[in-house]
């Protein structure tokens, strides 16, 4: 990827105006897997790939932005811009004008945005929410207002929901907004507050590309698990009112009313309470340095969202056992949505190397698909960057 110089210098060659720049991360969820939709916990880390812009403002009403990835530009009136949606790439940063103007902050003059990016795409690494909140902190660097970071996070995820037209929930955004360089950040999803977890600096973060995405027969995994749990959920609140979602319940809870529920909507629910149940776990595992115990915990969540939530796969299963035979792995689960996509590992730095050789071989062996892996330490979030 180019360095924030060569971006600032592409930038001026093309707009013949010198930049502002600004960064902002990809994420991976260390643990913590549809909860957030439940009012519940979950703990994402910011990852060191990022999405660099480049800004400078513009007089003639127009927002011109070039990717450098796709080697396309953009060139719109803002007022066109804001009505009809591209279907592309350019659709992530015209959502936060959207998004901006919905708040009553004039955009109308216009903008002109570099782009370029390494966060990997179509990895649930969160390439499009990086895209969303490089960009606002651009803009409204460019136009010299301050917002807090939860309302950026929020005004992101609008971008993304009703401009975009992904129903996504706030973790992405909001970790890519607050993290902290060699931090987890454990957010309550309810209140959107957020708390630090440290990571030591020895310890990598290996994600996993299984290349794989299985879609269920009824072709809505995601819905149908979501349908079953607020079924749960409905039978909860009939005995007890005051559970608003299920980050209120409890296993005696279930015990107690869970016959009345489908054996899918039990077991969806059970996984639901116990993962909040271990992201604040996690917490405590990673302020008190213990790692064995997060990793104990990465274990449990995996099998809780193999076994109850049946969103894992044959190749996911695979990538998760190799890595347990592997000598400095804490842990490793399934992250992101699930039917596919990545594993997330918690490995000691000085066997991150040996560790990524030995996934790509028994990976390969085992399944005859070559796996990405990528290694990164915990980042800090969105910034300004000096050049």
């Amino acid at each position: 990827m180019q360095t924030p110089a060569e971006l600032a210098a592409l930038h001026k060659q093309t707009f013949n105006a010198a930049p502002k720049l600004y960064a902002a991360p990809g994420r991976v969820n260390l643990i913590g897997e549809h909860t957030d939709y439940s009012g519940g916990f979950v703990m994402p880390a910011a990852i060191d790939f990022s999405t660099l812009i480049a800004i400078s403002p513009r007089t003639d009403g127009h927002f011109f932005a070039h990717s450098v990835n796709f080697n396309e530009h953009i060139d719109k009136p803002i007022s066109e811009l804001l009505t009809v949606r591209a279907k592309s790439w350019s659709d992530y940063p015209a959502g936060v004008l959207w998004a901006l103007r919905e708040k009553s902050i004039d955009v109308s003059a216009g903008f002109s945005l570099t782009i370029v990016g390494n966060v990997p795409l179509g990895a649930g690494l969160s390439s499009s929410a990086s895209v969303e909140v490089a960009t606002a902190f651009a803009v409204l660097g460019t136009l010299g207002i301050d917002m807090p970071l939860s309302e950026i996070a929020l005004l992101c995820q609008r971008a993304e929901n009703a401009f975009v037209g992904a129903n996504v929930g706030i973790m992405d955004q909001f970790v890519i907004c607050c993290g902290k360089q060699d931090n987890a950040v454990m957010i309550d999803t309810r209140f959107l507050t957020y708390t630090l977890a440290p990571i030591p600096p020895d310890v990598r973060i290996v994600i996993c590309n299984s290349m794989v995405k299985h879609t269920l027969a009824d072709g809505g995994g995601y819905n149908t698990r979501r349908a079953e749990i607020e079924a749960g959920l409905h039978i909860l609140q009939q005995h007890r009112p005051e559970i608003v979602a299920l980050r209120d319940a409890t296993l005696d809870d279930l015990a107690r009313w869970g016959s009345e529920m489908s054996e899918q909507s039990l077991r969806r629910c059970r996984h639901v309470i116990t993962e909040d149940d271990r992201v604040l776990a996690a917490v405590l595992a990673f302020q008190s340095k213990d790692l064995t115990r997060f990793g104990e915990l990465m274990h449990q969540a995996h099998l809780s969202f193999r076994d109850d939530f049946e969103a894992s796969c044959p190749e996911i299963d695979i990538l998760v056992n190799l890595a347990n035979k592997q000598t400095g792995c804490y842990g490793a689960r399934l992250t992101g949505g699930g039917f596919g996509g990545c594993t997330v590992n918690l490995v000691a730095a000085d066997h991150a190397a040996a560790f990524t050789k030995a996934m790509h071989v028994g990976y390969l062996n085992a399944t005859g698909i070559t796996a990405e892996i990528y290694t990164s330490r915990a980042s800090a979030g969105a910034h300004a960057i000096s050049v």
